[in-house]
């Protein structure tokens, strides 16, 4: 039977060494009212202690000071198995350091596990993640030196074949945010951006005899729709009611509740980046614009398309620009299909989204071909086509989706600047001028850590392009092929003189 209680209340229902299941999507769906109980606990007295966080796609909220970042950074945490780190800025630094054990698993195995462990199976088989870095024979899963959990990820053979094999621990605890409970304690998601992993998160607690906690921002005096239901009240332990604190419009397209036309997506994607403006969380990129403006060329109508965060977000807004946009069918790892994908710290979110499903079947979908096209971002890539999109220099952000996403598609794009961290471009007339390069080389001999695979999608046939701000390679079987100089760039002073190794010239 279900209780409604204040979050204090149920961060005490969370012990010492729990593993505790949380259902966000980078920056969107946290229960922030529930990490800040279990913050103001482990101040006052120490417990919980050594918790277990498992998140396939993130639970940060792009702020340091809010959210679990300050229970992690004040040491309740000994260990984060996470898809991706991007919204958590102080976690993915203090990952490096060695502050608690770190483990990267692309999104979609630990989507897809979850929801296998729930059912009872021992872990979730797959070909995903063979030839990059969670390949146990390529890093495997570790992030930092004190992390040696050999149990994440095997590699397994079946009938000849190699696979590898996810498993996640069992959770003691689920935390999960939710719109509304009703009078019987079903959960429903009606305002909410997507369900993610909410059903297979508290089917696996349940299955472990474990506690479901459900953060909603209001109670339902009625019975809900039984198809509205995403949770039944029979996997409910506790339900912690806080009001929204946000009320723009805007936000309201995300979720379904203002209708929104072909016609008018541009307009509502405005007014969110006003929005994320106000706090400080959009910047303009000259770069960014040309890449996307190219990038967009490879859009085909009928298209079935994801685009990735960061300059990949730029495609939707020269697709709209060419008159296509009406023509494509956009979706997003979380669930959604249909509409336009919101950026910023609302990414996972889709602006009049057709349908949402829960992550694990996207990831079906993803994973059985289902994608024409996706444009994804990347931080390096090496003379064999490899991609490095999850591991900097100072930090580890996580693949999130990106595995499984350029791992199935056909036509994968990825988008990148040639240099970084100094880098000054404009274009006037449709010539572009190098005004100053950057610091830091994107183009290497080798990629710090391998997110994506040049030499398997050589064998997979996929075709890959690689768009820069200045020119344009594409994978080829023989290595890296220059196929395109943009008007006002020097090739060999822009371009071959600045790679470390050489490349097919096929623009002469």
């Amino acid at each position: 039977m279900f209780n409604i209680m204040e979050a204090r209340e149920a961060a005490e229902l969370i012990r010492d060494g729990d593993v505790i299941g949380l259902n966000s999507f980078v920056g969107t769906a946290n229960p922030e009212k529930i990490h800040d109980a279990i913050t103001e606990r482990f101040r006052h007295t120490g417990h919980p202690n050594n918790l277990t966080l498992v998140s396939s796609a993130g639970f940060g909220l792009f702020d340091p000071d809010r959210g679990a970042e300050n229970y992690i950074r004040e040491g309740a945490v000994g260990k984060i198995i996470c898809g991706h780190y991007g919204s958590m800025p102080s976690t993915k630094r203090l990952v490096l350091q060695d502050r608690f054990e770190a483990y990267n698993l692309p999104l979609g195995p630990m989507s897809h596990a979850m929801r296998a462990q729930a059912g009872g199976h021992d872990g979730y088989i797959t070909k995903l993640g063979l030839g990059i870095f969670a390949d146990p024979r390529i890093e495997g899963p570790a992030l930092n030196s004190i992390s040696h959990d050999d149990t994440l990820v095997k590699l397994v053979e079946i009938d000849g074949e190699e696979y590898l094999r996810y498993r996640l621990p069992a959770f003691d605890i689920a935390i999960i945010k939710a719109t509304s409970v009703d009078a019987k304690g079903n959960i429903s998601f009606e305002a909410e951006y997507s369900t993610i992993d909410a059903l297979s998160i508290a089917q696996l607690t349940r299955r472990n005899h474990g506690k479901v906690i459900v953060q909603v921002d209001r109670v339902k005096s009625d019975f809900s729709r039984p198809r509205d239901v995403i949770i039944p009240a029979v996997l409910v332990d506790a339900v912690v009611v806080c009001e929204p604190d946000r009320d723009s419009d805007a936000f309201g397209t995300l979720s379904g509740d203002i209708h929104v036309p072909a016609s008018h997506m541009q307009y509502w994607y405005r007014r969110l980046e006003k929005e994320n403006a106000r706090s400080g969380k959009v910047r303009d990129d000259f770069s960014a614009d040309i890449i996307g403006r190219r990038a967009a060329q490879e859009l085909q109508r009928g298209d079935i398309i994801n685009i990735g965060v960061g300059i990949p977000e730029k495609v939707s807004k020269y697709a709209a620009a060419r008159g296509i946009l009406q023509d494509l069918t956009l979706s997003v790892e979380s669930g959604g299909t249909g509409g336009l994908p919101a950026g910023g710290p609302e990414f996972g979110a889709m602006i009049g989204a057709d349908s949402i499903c829960d992550m694990s079947m996207q990831f079906d979908f993803y994973d059985g071909g289902g994608l024409d096209c996706c444009f994804m971002g990347a931080l390096e890539m090496d003379r064999f086509g490899n991609v490095n999109a999850h591991r900097g220099v100072d930090q580890a952000s996580g693949i999130g989706g990106f595995g499984n996403i350029t791992a199935a598609t056909r036509n994968v794009v990825f988008c990148l600047t040639f240099n970084t961290k100094g880098l000054n471009v404009t274009e006037e007339n449709g010539s572009v001028k190098i005004n100053q390069e950057g610091a830091i080389p994107k183009i290497v001999d080798r990629v710090r850590s391998i997110s994506f695979s040049g030499p398997r999608a050589v064998q997979t046939g996929q075709r890959v392009l690689y768009v820069t701000e200045r020119c344009v390679f594409m994978l080829r079987p023989e290595g890296l092929a220059l196929v395109e100089v943009y008007p006002g760039v020097d090739k060999k002073r822009d371009i071959l003189d600045r790679l470390p190794f050489p490349v097919l010239d096929e623009t002469v």
